[in-house]
């Protein structure tokens, strides 16, 4: 009876460590890139190439987002967007004394503060020029997803 038990047990701990090594071996064969020539979701969820220059310009290194000092409460998906909407205006010698700030609210809605004045959406703001730059920075941050 002894010697039953402890073959059983023997073969029950080199079934235990049979498993752990393929499931060791397998965990180093995933492949991060995916088989298809379409990024995986976590090369997708980066932040835009804006948001990286401004925040190793700042000396912050590469965050999600770039949030400053005494600016409006935003989600990061905002600062982003924001990030690439200030690129379009400093480019821009008609917009580029422009004060934007984008902020979200609390039911999580979008808020446009333009020269310290706020906007509910994108209709609202005072030139035709910065409504376009909007639009297009929006376009921007959703064509990278």
């Amino acid at each position: 009876m002894m010697m039953i038990t402890m073959v059983l047990g023997g073969i029950a701990i080199l079934i235990t460590v049979g498993v752990i090594a393929f499931l060791f071996i397998k965990s180093n064969q995933v492949n991060l890139t995916g088989t298809t020539d379409k990024k995986p979701e976590w090369m997708r969820s980066n932040p835009p190439a804006e948001t990286i220059a401004a925040t190793k310009a700042e000396g912050e290194g590469v965050t999600i987002y770039n949030h400053d000092e005494g600016e409006k409460l935003a989600s990061p998906f905002a600062e982003q967007i924001e990030d690439i909407l200030r690129v379009k205006l400093e480019a821009d010698p008609a917009l580029k004394n422009i004060k934007v700030d984008l902020g979200t609210d609390r039911d999580g809605n979008l808020e446009f503060w333009v020269n310290e004045k706020k906007y509910a959406s994108i209709n609202e703001l005072p030139d035709e020029g910065l409504k376009k730059a909007v639009r297009e920075a929006v376009k921007s941050w959703e064509s990278r997803k």
